[in-house]
């Protein structure tokens, strides 16, 4: 499996910024880390091993970037949201771009945890540019209020983003939260579906490396 990593000097934030990508050709998917995880937290807990037939057959390329956000939140950095936000779409977007040799491709947002609501929030925020979002135990409180706040236009592009949450009932997880998030989505006829993985699922790597892979293939 190819993997190459790029580190950059960003002006919207102190620390480096560091990219990876595992794969060759395909899809891409742009996958969030939990909470103040770093680029490389999917390959540590064996996620990028999960998917290892899509990336091995071509079928997807996966980026990760690291959780400046969170880390920056935890140093009360002002304007982090914003700040964040267009790290993703001006300079994360077009290195994928780059690395993919095309200037239009659209990723696939992917994460867990606080990394759902990014993925999520950034495709409500950018429904031009990213192909569909996967929330896996999702943290979505900011989540349903850049939902409450968009536009007709941006809900009316939205109709041809799938989103798929999907949530177990097992130990730290709220199955509650995606929930809500799903009927907030359904009543503004943005496409949802609702994956409840069952009450012995717990919020943990072992369950998104056994789900995520069938949830992306029924995006592909």
């Amino acid at each position: 499996m190819q993997k190459q990593a790029w580190t950059w000097t960003s002006t919207r934030f102190s620390l480096p910024a560091r990219l990876a990508r595992w794969g060759h050709f395909g899809v891409p998917v742009l996958i969030f880390p939990t909470a103040g995880g770093d680029f490389e937290e999917i390959e540590r807990f064996q996620l990028v091993a999960a998917l290892g037939s899509l990336i091995d057959n071509g079928r997807i390329k996966v980026y990760s970037v690291d959780g400046l956000a969170a880390r920056a939140r935890l140093a009360a950095s002002p304007n982090i949201d914003e700040r964040f936000d267009s790290f993703l779409y001006e300079e994360v977007l077009q290195r994928v771009r780059a690395d993919c040799q095309d200037a239009r491709i659209e990723p696939m947002l992917v994460g867990a945890t606080l990394g759902a609501g990014t993925a999520v929030s950034t495709l409500l925020r950018h429904p031009d540019s990213f192909r569909g979002a996967i929330g896996m135990s999702g943290v979505y409180a900011d989540t349903i209020n850049d939902l409450a706040a968009l536009s007709v236009s941006r809900i009316e592009q939205l109709k041809g983003r799938p989103i798929t949450l999907g949530t177990g009932g097992g130990d730290y997880e709220n199955p509650s939260d995606s929930q809500r998030l799903a009927d907030a989505l359904g009543a503004k006829g943005i496409q949802c579906r609702f994956k409840y993985w069952g009450p012995t699922r717990d919020r943990t790597w072992s369950t998104w490396r056994d789900q995520l892979p069938g949830m992306l293939e029924e995006l592909l």
